[in-house]
């Protein structure tokens, strides 16, 4: 396995371990360190997991939508058959609605909830956010409501953030990155004032944060240059580490290379800091049996070929006898194999770039994206993980 992936297995064990339960926004509790931190070496190796299946494309795509596009339209993702952010989109009518999680209640399409007006709160007032929202008005001085729009959802809360932000996430990431022209600026800078230390962009804006769907998690990049090589240090506020980590390392890993290929440099150290990496306590289940095939990496390691050539025709056989490819005997005898595999045959992920892109503005960003490829990955099977909205 990958320092990444060992690094990985570790925070979660560390939440497992010496986390703390709390109650948040989602109605799902977390579970939560204080901070963590990770360092890795672009040279050495390509940070992206292995005791799940990964799916890169949909990463490098929302990075891409993010630095690249500038965009924080949702339809754009759409159009590359991303569909991430789609809990997160404000609605045609310009309203973003809340669902509650789902096996939590019972569904009700009738229910209706009052609108809230985000701007109703001063950002003049240092106590604004603590106070709860008021009620939106229409034209005619009615307070507005909203039901649910998807079948089977219960809707919990809504806010309203007007007609030019429909199909949005408001103003956070590519909203500030096309405000400010941050990806510009960052290319300008490293090209003609390398040595420059005020390589910082932030995705943490005051005067936007109350129009943003869901503010930046990822919200500071600081760029330096050293002895040919391009570092990036990445902090981010919140984490939900089974879901947005693994995202979040390998996109910016990605952009890391491509901004220093266009720049004439190599891409050097990517170091990690986060505040409250967290899991929710509905993805337990996922979180054991990512620890699960981590020691049985372990364990088979420690074992001889032949015996893990035997080891390997056995459970093939045992595979090919379970009707019920969802079942989690299925899933853990698959997961075995895949493990086995990589031990008998082992290959490290590897990022490949178009070398002829010499504009960070040309990398594909469709949906092919041809520019980019993951190369030798191998993963340890499917686990499916709930989003918390």
């Amino acid at each position: 396995m990958t320092n990444f992936v060992v690094e990985y297995l570790k925070l979660l064990e560390k939440i497992l371990r010496n986390g703390v339960e709390v109650e948040n926004r989602t109605g799902v509790n977390t579970i939560k360190v204080s901070d963590h931190s990770f360092r890795f070496d672009l040279s050495k190796e390509f940070p992206m997991l292995m005791t799940k299946q990964f799916y890169y494309r949909l990463a490098v795509t929302e990075m891409l939508w993010i630095w690249q596009m500038g965009s924080n339209d949702v339809r754009d993702l759409h159009e590359r058959n991303v569909h991430i952010w789609d809990e997160w989109m404000v609605d045609e009518d310009g309203i973003y609605r809340i669902y509650e999680p789902a096996g939590t209640c019972e569904y009700d399409p009738d229910k209706e909830v009052i609108v809230l007006d985000p701007l109703s709160a001063s950002i003049k007032d240092p106590l604004a956010k603590m106070k709860p929202l008021e009620p939106k008005y229409d034209k005619n001085g009615k307070v507005m409501t909203a039901r649910s729009l998807i079948p089977g959802k219960t809707i919990k809360a809504a806010k309203y953030y007007g007609p030019e932000f429909a199909y949005s996430i408001g103003t956070a990431y590519g909203y500030l990155v096309n405000r400010y022209g941050y990806t510009d600026e960052l290319i300008w800078t490293i090209k003609n004032n390398p040595t420059d230390r005020r390589m910082v962009y932030s995705l943490w804006q005051n005067e936007f944060l109350r129009t943003a769907v869901l503010p930046s998690c990822v919200w500071s990049t600081e760029w330096n240059v050293f002895d040919g090589t391009l570092n990036l240090q990445v902090h981010q506020r919140s984490c939900d580490v089974p879901l947005g980590l693994p995202f979040n390392v390998t996109q910016y890993a990605v952009f890391l290379s491509m901004i220093a290929q266009v720049t004439n440099l190599k891409p050097g150290i990517i170091s990690y800091s986060i505040n409250e990496p967290h899991i929710y306590v509905n993805q337990i289940d996922g979180i054991k049996e990512q620890l699960r095939r981590g020691n049985t990496y372990e364990s088979f390691s420690r074992m001889a070929p032949s015996k893990l050539e035997a080891l390997k025709n056995d459970l093939e056989k045992k595979l090919s006898l379970i009707e019920d490819k969802e079942s989690d005997e299925y899933l853990k005898t698959d997961s075995d194999l895949r493990i086995i595999d990589i031990i008998l045959n082992p290959v490290k992920p590897e990022l490949w770039l178009d070398s002829s892109i010499d504009d960070f503005y040309k990398f594909d960003n469709s949906k092919e994206l041809k520019h980019v490829k993951v190369k030798n990955y191998k993963h340890m099977g499917k686990i499916s993980f709930p989003i918390s909205q």
